[in-house]
């Protein structure tokens, strides 16, 4: 590089402040890796070490988002370019999130490293590479931070790969275990298809519209959807179906239920919760653009097609979970459905017509990631305390659990009530706002198609009746006098109780304020218009925008380009697609 032709572009300390989130993970990496040169493979030690670093990211994640929701990031410059990474009220939600379930599951490892040890054989094996297990759980980690922050389809592809190629590789962390290598294979196979589908619906997408930023996409969708043609929406299911790999939806699920069968629990609880809340974020981000560009009537079939595929998800999900006698398996099919009911409301955002309720489907998606969080993090934490101690997770390892071990089973009986959705329980909550977002959206002229996803929702609800209370008939009214009884980690029994009382709690007491915190965070998921930060600082040099006539800042590296496909219509192109980058109408005022 000639240094006379070229800028070379620093960050400042302030846009560093930014990405707290990303360099706390970074930094947590580097810490295990460094214990784990001076420590040896100590996995209670490195473990520990690995729990310190994922809440020492988790504050920073917490200190950027209250800097973002506080408006401490308004000296920043507004977004006039296309950004490739984001930072607003949105991506710091998801951030949050997944740092939060991060530690926990950190936690949960730690909670199991004793048990293990006086397990069986098959499951000891897993403490052989502690350190190489969580620098790849952070990674991945990373990597679904890095999904919810961007538009451009250059880095989204590479953020699903960065959390995909690690995920692979913890699957077979248990070295011995001949179903971990198998599914971890299995997962790879079906990863690599899905990821060449992605790039090769990227690059038909680059060029029908010569860009790889969505908003500017969108743009010209709306403006004129004729060009589009059959390639272009080919690449927008290119893109679907990397992003459907994710949420585990139909068509691309198979990989899940072998995947969490063969995997060790803790990264099974992390893949059922993580990756589908990285995905259902990007899908929800994508959707958002579409329509903040005003392209509503013209993504209508991308409106049909999430709720279909959301219909298929769930009822595939609860139907193969009929058949299952491994609560893992069970457990993972379960996820695939719940991934089917929150993609419903991904759905209420495209119709123009839904602007007004678009809030309520933030407010009830926002509200059931949370309770999802805890009903599988009880459920699966439970299971792993089982198969700790029994060297199975098959359901006649639960025979008895009732008598054997009562602090186990009844907080397993609330998750698995909740995930129903019974009251007086969190899971209940979470499905009647999701059935009252969908019902109010289907009162509307014209969207009354919506009406089929009610129903698919409440009967899946019936039908996962069946598998969640065969577990609490196995517990309570099926025994084995020969089944020994064991007593749990204590660790573990704070965690999983903590999980019941907060679903109880939910259920009852704070139905109403969980509803209105989701509700109050939901309408300022984006910041205002105008407000939205990117790698750009004030003191940088400064240019008179020709079309909106404001400053916009310097581009940096980390700065897309509009490309120009159509010349004619370029001028009101960028102004839509700078209203695009930086509108919050999409969720609190209405489509522009």
């Amino acid at each position: 590089m000639i240094l006379g032709q070229a800028d070379i572009w620093m960050p400042t300390a302030q846009e560093l402040h930014l990405f707290g989130p990303e360099l706390g993970l970074v930094g947590a990496i580097v810490g295990v890796l460094i214990v784990a040169m001076v420590a040896g493979r100590n996995a209670q030690v490195t473990s520990a070490v690995a729990l310190l670093g994922t809440l020492a990211a988790l504050m920073l994640t917490a200190h950027t988002a209250v800097r973002v929701v506080s408006g401490g990031l308004a000296g920043m410059a507004p977004a006039q370019s296309t950004p490739m990474l984001i930072v607003d009220n949105f991506s710091v939600f998801f951030k949050l999130f997944i740092s939060m379930f991060l530690a926990l599951i950190t936690w949960l490892w730690l909670i199991g490293v004793a048990s293990r040890e006086a397990a069986p054989d098959r499951t000891r094996a897993a403490l052989q590479s502690p350190p190489e297990f969580f620098v790849l759980l952070l990674t991945s980690a990373l990597g679904m931070c890095l999904m919810v922050g961007t538009l451009n389809l250059l880095v989204i592809m590479i953020a699903i790969e960065t959390a995909s190629l690690p995920s692979y590789a913890i699957v077979a962390s248990d070295k011995r275990s001949r179903p971990g290598a198998e599914a971890s294979l299995k997962y790879v196979l079906f990863g690599a298809t899905t990821a060449a589908v992605m790039v090769y619906g990227i690059s038909l997408l680059y060029g029908v519209f010569h860009t790889l930023d969505v908003p500017t996409i969108a743009a010209r969708m709306a403006l004129d959807p004729a060009p589009v043609g059959v390639l272009g929406w080919l690449g927008l299911l290119g893109v679907g179906v990397g992003i459907a790999f994710k949420i585990s939806a139909v068509p691309v699920h198979f990989w899940c239920p072998d995947v969490f069968e063969g995997a060790p629990i803790e990264v099974t609880t992390w893949l059922s919760v993580a990756s589908k809340a990285a995905g259902l974020g990007l899908l929800l981000r994508i959707v958002l653009a579409f329509v903040s560009a005003g392209a509503g009537e013209a993504a209508m079939p991308l409106a049909y097609g999430i709720g279909a595929i959301a219909a298929v998800t769930c009822t595939v999900g609860n139907l193969a979970a009929l058949r299952q006698t491994s609560v893992k398996r069970m457990l993972a099919y379960s996820s695939i459905a719940h991934a089917g009911y929150m993609m419903m409301l991904t759905a209420i955002f495209v119709p123009p017509a839904l602007a007004a309720r678009s809030n309520a489907a933030t407010a009830a998606l926002i509200a059931y990631l949370f309770v999802y969080l805890l009903m599988n993090l009880g459920a699966f934490g439970i299971t792993a305390m089982v198969a700790w101690r029994t060297g199975s997770d098959q359901l006649s390892s639960f025979t008895g659990l009732g008598r054997r071990s009562p602090w186990l089973a009844l907080p397993m009986a609330v998750c698995l009530f909740s995930l129903i959705g019974l009251p007086p329980l969190g899971g209940f909550a979470a499905k009647w706002w999701l059935l009252i977002a969908l019902g109010k959206a289907a009162t509307v002229a014209g969207q009354e198609w919506l009406w089929v996803l009610v129903i698919v929702a409440v009967v899946n609800t019936v039908i996962s009746l069946y598998y969640y209370v065969g577990v609490v008939r196995q517990m309570y009214l099926a025994d084995d006098p020969r089944q020994p009884a064991f007593d749990a980690p204590f660790g573990g029994l704070v965690m999983v109780h903590a999980c019941a009382v907060l679903l109880l709690l939910l259920g009852t007491i704070c139905f109403g304020p969980l509803g209105d915190r989701a509700s109050a965070y939901a309408s300022n998921l984006f910041f205002p218009a105008g407000q939205q930060t990117t790698l750009q600082s004030p003191e940088r040099e400064r240019r008179v925008d020709p079309v909106r006539g404001g400053v916009a800042a310097r581009s940096s590296p980390l700065a897309g380009a509009r490309g120009s496909v159509f010349p004619e219509r370029e001028r009101r192109v960028a102004t839509e697609t700078d209203f695009a980058m930086t509108s919050g109408d999409a969720l609190s005022g209405g489509h522009p």
